[in-house]
């Protein structure tokens, strides 16, 4: 599952000072000249000591989300503001893009902790959502709604085109996009290329309601780079891709970089081929519909369209989607042609879709009216 916090690279904001101490608390100090810093940001160190001698230690690099909320105002001996805070067993997201907000969890046990040579990946139960995955600091999914996410990125592109044969995942290491992928019987191929073996591995052990859709015989898995990956891909071989790996589209992409991938997207769709990516949610600040779709149909010369969805677990509670065809026979995304409400097989399975059905597919794409009238200062 994508990171879903806006852009392709995050602006990271300015460093902070922060001292770890055991006893199960964890604990930090920001200073800031005498007056708070606008851009509070992080190279943070800290140990947290949680339940059954486990104690975890964050490095120097995380520097999106963190497990500390300022509380109180102290004054050290040189006289500049000092926020210290002690909450102990508590993990809040506070991801950059979404600057003096935080989602606040309380952690039952931490069930696992790892590195490879991508990702850092933080697994613990908390006392609400279930499960949670913390992906390089960002939140990445919560065991209470993921599915609303895999199912509304996976159907939204597949409902829309007339039995699809192949689709590409590019990211999704979970699984949950390829167990929404397998419901779809017409599906011949179903391609997967992930960077991050270990992510896999993890979802398997922690997730295997998740990663069950690994098991469909149809998936074939890459470990690699999926930008590499597309390069090699021949021109018009998917009818859907489906971007996992990547932050959304929205206010903080970078537009070179996007316009050359999405390019490769493009050229390895069919003609009336589409592609899903997660969006930026509308309650970003710099959010801006016209600027997105502009961007989009420059490289896609088909339909374009934005879809939202409310996913609590992520910021503002609501994520976006973008759904883009190539130039060819005309697909109409707010109208599923290629239904799966009431169809008896589920794939791998084990039941119909929690969220995802017609009527939510066309609600999707019903925006509101600040966000029809929120106008480009381009």
């Amino acid at each position: 599952m994508a990171k879903v916090n806006g852009g392709v690279s995050a602006e990271l904001m300015a460093k902070g000072n922060c001292n770890g101490h055991g006893n199960g608390v964890v604990s930090t100090e920001f200073k800031a000249n005498g007056k708070v810093s606008g851009e509070l940001h992080a190279n943070l160190h800290r140990k947290e000591k949680m339940g059954d001698g486990v104690v975890l230690e964050h490095g120097n690099d995380i520097f999106s989300s963190f497990s500390l909320l300022p509380s109180e105002t102290e004054n050290d001996s040189n006289g500049d503001a000092c926020f210290s805070t002690e909450i102990p067993g508590w993990y809040a997201d506070a991801p950059p893009l979404w600057p003096g907000e935080a989602h606040v969890y309380k952690v039952e046990k931490v069930l696992f902790q790892g590195k490879s040579e991508y990702h850092d990946l933080f697994i613990f139960e908390s006392a609400t959502a279930g499960k949670i995955v913390i992906l390089d600091g960002y939140l990445q999914l919560s065991e209470k709604d993921e599915f609303v996410y895999q199912e509304m990125m996976t159907h939204l592109a597949l409902c829309s085109i007339p039995n699809p044969k192949k689709v590409l995942l590019i990211g999704g290491g979970d699984g949950g996009i390829l167990r929404e992928a397998s419901r779809h019987s017409s599906l011949e191929q179903i391609d997967i290329c992930e960077i991050d073996k270990m992510v896999i591995d993890v979802y398997k052990q922690f997730f295997p309601d998740i990663a069950v859709g690994f098991e469909d015989p149809r998936v074939s898995v890459y470990i690699g780079d999926g930008v590499e990956f597309l390069k090699s891909v021949p021109q018009a071989t998917y009818d859907a891709i489906i971007l996992d790996a990547f932050h959304v589209m929205g206010p903080g992409a970078q537009e070179v970089a996007d316009k050359h991938f999405l390019e490769s997207v493009a050229r390895a769709l069919r003609p009336g081929g589409v592609l899903s990516s997660p969006a930026e949610s509308m309650w970003h600040k710099n959010f801006i519909l016209e600027d997105i779709i502009a961007d989009c149909r420059k490289i896609f010369k088909g339909s374009v369209n934005y879809a939202w969805t409310t996913v609590p677990a992520y910021s503002s509670g609501v994520v976006g989607f973008m759904l883009c065809a190539t130039e060819g026979a005309p697909v109409d995304f707010k109208n599923p042609i290629n239904p799966i409400d009431g169809v008896p097989n589920h794939g791998v399975t084990k039941g119909p879709p929690k969220f995802y059905n017609s009527e939510v597919h066309t609600a999707a794409f019903c925006l509101p009216s600040f966000v029809k009238g929120r106008r480009s200062k381009n």
